[in-house]
């Protein structure tokens, strides 16, 4: 697709994902339209009004409404559109219900949008991921989840404010399943370019202190839905940024979840995060990752996690 001038980006789904994300796009300017479309009408038609409101501040601009023609012309398609996520309930407890309203939902997006990059943040993301790729049958890059990006932006905080740097000197990546299984890659882990384990001579990244971290992470969406029902905010930016790697056709390195071929056999047919290229074609994930053999055996874990979900529910 390369860089897109006159971008539009539809954000399917209004509650508070969708409509956080559409307004983190919008202040960001991720796109020259935002538009927000869901099947509610009154709700979708007051976030549309809202936005609107403040486009004086932002050079995009805002369309939306309850009718499936809000998607026609889009680059880039974000699904947020699902059943929430309830307290101490678990991603996959979500499956079977959203992978229901991605069967009705898919078709409608591309018949309205054929030639559209679609990103799935809806949970639980992977098996939603591999539903929706069948679902639409496009190539495994153009249909992609938005993975681990946002539990990579809360490793990286952690580890940034334990290490007393910015965040943007920390190099560490969550891999694997978006949920219980995920884990980090502490083999490629760094803060500029110093190894996670000899920074500030080992005493500040113990082995014990790295467990607590990545169990931090794991936990960070339970933490957050006890004290107020929903994660919204970062998920929208995370959103956000996923957008604009492909409508500028940036070639970002983000660990996004794809549909993964043969290449490693143990991963192929299953949606999962690892480090991928984002453009303006989709996502492909980079070939020859670096694995510790502890690493690769929590990669196939958390696939066959992935893989027994969507089996179930007949993906």
């Amino acid at each position: 697709m390369g860089v897109v001038e006159n971008s539009k980006l539809t954000v399917v789904g209004a509650g508070a994902v969708g409509s956080s994300l559409a307004y983190a796009a919008l202040i960001r300017e991720s796109a020259a339209e935002v538009a927000l479309y869901d099947i509610a009408a009154e709700k979708v038609e007051a976030e549309v009004l809202d936005l609107a409101h403040g486009t004086q501040f932002t050079r995009s601009r805002v369309t939306g409404g309850a009718d499936p023609a809000v998607v026609e012309g889009s680059h880039v398609i974000v699904v947020t559109a699902g059943a929430k996520q309830l307290p101490g309930q678990s991603r996959m407890d979500l499956a079977a219900t959203n992978v229901g309203i991605l069967e009705q939902l898919m078709p409608t997006l591309l018949e309205r949008a054929p030639g559209a990059v679609i990103v799935l943040v809806t949970n639980p993301v992977d098996v939603l991921t591999v539903a929706a790729q069948r679902i639409t049958g496009l190539p495994p890059e153009r249909v992609f989840g938005s993975g681990t990006v946002l539990d990579t932006s809360r490793l990286r905080w952690l580890l940034a404010e334990r290490a007393g740097v910015s965040t943007s000197s920390v190099h560490a990546n969550i891999v694997g399943e978006h949920g219980d299984t995920e884990f980090p890659l502490w083999s490629e882990a760094r803060i500029g370019p110093v190894p996670i384990l000899d920074w500030a001579g080992g005493e500040c990244f113990t082995s014990d202190a790295l467990d607590g971290i990545a169990h931090q992470v794991r936990d960070a969406a339970y933490t957050v839905i006890r004290g107020k029902g929903a994660t919204n905010y970062a998920i929208g930016l995370t959103g956000a940024r996923i957008v604009e790697a492909v409508l500028r056709d940036e070639h970002a390195v983000l660990p996004v979840s794809t549909v993964h071929g043969p290449e490693i056999p143990e991963l192929e047919g299953v949606a999962l995060s690892l480090p991928s290229v984002v453009d303006g074609e989709g996502a492909r994930p980079i070939i020859g990752t670096p694995l510790s053999e502890r690493e690769r055996g929590q990669l196939v874990a958390s696939a066959d996690a992935i893989r027994a979900a969507a089996g179930a529910l007949g993906y």
